[in-house]
């Protein structure tokens, strides 16, 4: 009996676990504007080791930033649904909006600062470019899926 009751305990545990660790990943599609600036700000401090005059420049940025980027996802959103998205006008968007960013970010941001900047960016951008590689060759090989 004791044995039957430990490993219910377990798995009750466990799957508490797993349901736990799900619904974080997806909390942050579930955040607020306001939420979303103060993580971005929070970690941009912490990382960088802003002033107090930069943390106020940098919230002002980071809020028109995510503003902007929740309108883009809308419009995306809704091209997506006309089947009207062209990647290489979405491409040289992108480009000039990082563009405008990095300019924003040098403003603000002392030299120092701004290459700390640019190497966690770039740092990023590898994993990004990493994870969807891997998912593109699990895309291609359907046989290493089932391994």
């Amino acid at each position: 009996m004791k044995k039957v009751f430990l490993a219910l305990v377990m798995l009750v545990g466990l799957t508490a676990l797993a349901q736990e660790k799900e619904t974080r990943k997806g909390d942050r599609k579930n955040l607020t504007t306001e939420q979303k600036v103060n993580l971005q700000v929070e970690k941009m401090t912490k990382d960088l080791d802003l002033n107090e005059k930069q943390v106020k420049d940098m919230r002002a940025f980071v809020t028109k930033e995510v503003e902007k980027r929740e309108a883009k996802r809308e419009e995306m959103k809704k091209l997506r649904e006309q089947k009207e998205l062209k990647r290489d006008e979405m491409k040289a968007e992108m480009e000039k909006e990082q563009a405008a960013t990095a300019t924003e970010m040098k403003k603000i941001l002392t030299p120092e600062q701004f290459a700390k900047w640019e190497k966690i960016r770039d740092d990023r951008k590898a994993k990004v470019r990493e994870k969807m590689m891997e998912r593109r060759d699990k895309k291609s090989n359907p046989e290493e899926k089932q391994k």
